[in-house]
């Protein structure tokens, strides 16, 4: 069965996108530790990060250098962090979560948000990305 990633991608179900090209999305987590958290997915379903392929791992790093540009530029944090936890969805993704302090790192912290709240801020992301000329960000 598809991963609840790739469903969202083939549009199955619902998800709030800041980027998109042939390798890789960009997604609103539907319980985020801070606003603006969000996922750095490949296409491919990948279940463990350390078996995706290195010309994969590579774009997934670069999108989600780009990506946290467009973070930076949104909620003008210290850092934008990048996790991989990998126990929640079998299907690798990288966590992009501005942070201030290390205290934002912390999983208990989610909080499930309203489509409507995840949708408005993707728009700011997407705004911000597409700011910085970033095409792939024109997905919504």
């Amino acid at each position: 069965m598809a991963s609840i990633f790739t469903q969202i991608m083939n549009g199955d179900l619902p998800g709030h996108f800041i980027w998109r090209d042939d390798k890789a999305i960009a997604i609103m987590t539907i319980s985020p530790i801070k606003p603006g958290h969000c996922l750095v997915i490949p296409v491919e379903e990948i279940n463990h990060w350390d078996d995706v392929p290195a010309d994969i791992a590579a774009h997934l790093m670069l999108v989600a250098q780009k990506v946290a540009k467009g973070l930076k530029a949104t909620y003008s944090p210290k850092r934008v962090g990048v996790m991989i936890a990998g126990l929640e969805v079998p299907h690798t993704h990288l966590h992009l979560i501005p942070v201030d302090e290390l205290t934002d790192f912390d999983f208990s912290l989610q909080k499930p948000a309203t489509s409507e709240q995840l949708a408005a801020e993707a728009e700011k992301i997407r705004v911000a990305l597409k700011n910085l000329g970033y095409s792939e960000a024109d997905c919504d």
